[in-house]
């Protein structure tokens, strides 16, 4: 998991310092919507190339560490 979790960067200068995709303006949240909003894996990233399916991945894992009361700087 902490592999995916490289993926993931929070910048003050990208989207307010969301944790976002690999320093792109994809915050975590935007990807735990379209996964919400019932798209596939592949549908998301046939619309979005730039992303990957580690980056989807990597979102999930997040906001399993998050909604577990730690922090990023902790599992890392």
């Amino acid at each position: 998991m902490n592999n995916y979790l490289e993926r993931i960067t929070i910048d003050t200068n990208i989207c307010h310092g969301k944790a976002c995709i690999r320093h792109m303006r994809w915050p975590v949240e935007v990807m735990i919507d379209l996964i919400a909003s019932g798209m596939s894996f592949d549908e998301i990233i046939a619309d979005h190339p730039e992303l990957e399916k580690e980056d989807i991945l990597a979102s999930l894992a997040y906001a399993k560490i998050t909604l577990s009361g730690k922090s990023l700087i902790e599992v890392n």
